[in-house]
């Protein structure tokens, strides 16, 4: 498989969500943990099903998928972050994921333009 930067960079991203939500466990916070580790590791799931797509319909519904989860995962990571739960530094999760929202953005409307000409 050549080299693929949206699916490196999520799957880059699931394992630095694997150590925030350890981070987490071991601080005691069992509610927000479980919610940021579920959407942060989806993002790349569903990209990796994206690459797998039978047609660009899928394609782009998979990826779509994918920036809804990363939407999802800022809002966890801010609100961890400006609540302060569990007292650390949400920097580089929150730069990481607002990078991913902004390449996926990208993939989906230029995914759906392309479809939209077919029609």
């Amino acid at each position: 498989m050549k080299d693929n930067l949206i699916v490196n960079k999520t799957f880059d991203f699931s394992l630095l969500i694997i150590k925030v939500y350890t981070f987490l466990i071991e601080n005691k916070e069992f509610v927000l943990s479980k919610q940021v580790l579920r959407s942060g590791t989806s993002i790349g799931a569903n990209v990796e099903e994206a690459v797998g797509a039978i047609s660009k319909k899928e394609f782009t519904s998979k990826m779509g998928i994918s920036l809804k989860e990363a939407r999802e995962t800022r809002y966890w990571l801010r609100l961890l972050d400006k609540s302060q739960l569990v007292k650390c530094s949400y920097i580089k999760p929150l730069k990481e994921v607002e990078d991913i929202i902004s390449i996926l953005t990208s993939i989906v409307k230029t995914s759906q333009e392309s479809l939209n000409k077919k029609n």
